[in-house]
């Protein structure tokens, strides 16, 4: 099967009261575990590529890692997704390049201006079949080259929300509802703006939100890197029940990225320390690469629900 796009995907996870993963890969490993989790689950699955990745493993190589899934698992549906693309230019690339989706992220934008880059982008895009996301409201924390200080991060205002999907003909929206980026996403009690985000999914019926920063920051993961030579104090994420939550109000796609990199570092350190000798980079790339297939497929069965949706 080739890439598709998330319009198919999206109104089934909308009219089903469920999510799609979204998943940042940056190596083969990554992928492997993923779209293995994927096939097992029988899941359709998003596959992000952030500007940070694509600078860290070249654009070519990670679009031959998504080919190679594309053959390993012909009946998994498959998204390629830009993840937090910043410029025209840079969707444009990927565009061209053969992503199927793309996010143009203009939140750090004055209102107009944001609406203007969004339009550009998607003006572009709809035209050789590609989708587009955006995001209005800003998330705190960091993530790859995304870093927004907690004094400066805004929810999504529900009107606002409204007339940026109007005027730009956005096909998904990144609100902010209060996840943040990053293992450090809340000080004290969790908490998720439900009524805002009620309130949008009223105001847009039938139309797909998105929630980033989504990441729970699985415990048992903290725990390991911690044990084995770690300093990750007071990491916490989203809830996963908070996610289960959102997905009855049109959140269609989840993103998750801290939670894999924890899994991978993990498995890794607990490998290199129960193995002081080893230095085989397919022993202990290969215990990250299981590490990450069996939290996904967690993930999808019991957090996303989108297992058995093929």
């Amino acid at each position: 099967m080739p890439l598709v796009t998330s319009t198919k995907m999206f109104k089934n996870a909308y009219d089903g009261h469920y999510a799609v993963g979204a998943f940042n890969v940056n190596n083969m490993e990554i992928v492997q575990g993923i779209v293995e989790a994927a096939k097992e689950t029988k899941s359709p699955v998003i596959l992000q590529v952030s500007a940070g990745a694509r600078k860290y493993a070249n654009a070519s190589y990670l679009k031959k890692l998504v080919e190679a899934a594309l053959i390993e698992a012909p009946d998994v549906e498959i998204v390629l997704h830009l993840d937090h693309g910043d410029s025209f230019e840079l969707c444009k690339q990927v565009i061209d390049d053969g992503f199927t989706s793309v996010m143009i992220d203009g939140s750090h934008l004055p209102y107009e201006e944001n609406i203007a880059l969004t339009k550009k982008v998607v003006d572009y895009a709809h035209p050789k079949g590609v989708v587009v996301e955006a995001e209005l409201g800003k998330l705190a924390g960091v993530e790859d080259a995304v870093k927004v200080a907690a004094k400066d991060a805004t929810y999504t205002d529900p009107m606002e929300a409204v007339d940026f999907v109007n005027r730009t003909g956005v096909d998904s929206l990144a609100i902010a509802i209060g996840t943040s980026h990053g293992a450090y996403k809340f000080k004290g009690e969790p908490e998720l703006d439900y009524e805002r985000l009620k309130k949008i999914t009223e105001l847009l019926p039938d139309f797909p939100l998105v929630l980033h920063g989504a990441s729970t920051v699985v415990k048992e993961f903290v725990d390991m890197c911690n044990k084995y030579g770690g300093d990750i104090p007071g990491a916490q994420g989203v809830p996963e029940d908070m996610l289960k939550e959102a997905a009855k109000y049109g959140v269609c796609k989840i993103n998750i990225d801290t939670d894999l990199r924890l899994a991978m570092t993990g498995a890794i350190r607990q490998y290199m320390h129960e193995e002081p000798s080893g230095f085989d980079p397919r022993k202990y790339l290969g215990k990250g690469r299981t590490a990450i297939k069996e939290m996904v497929k967690h993930k999808i069965v019991d957090v996303l629900g989108s297992n058995d949706k093929l």
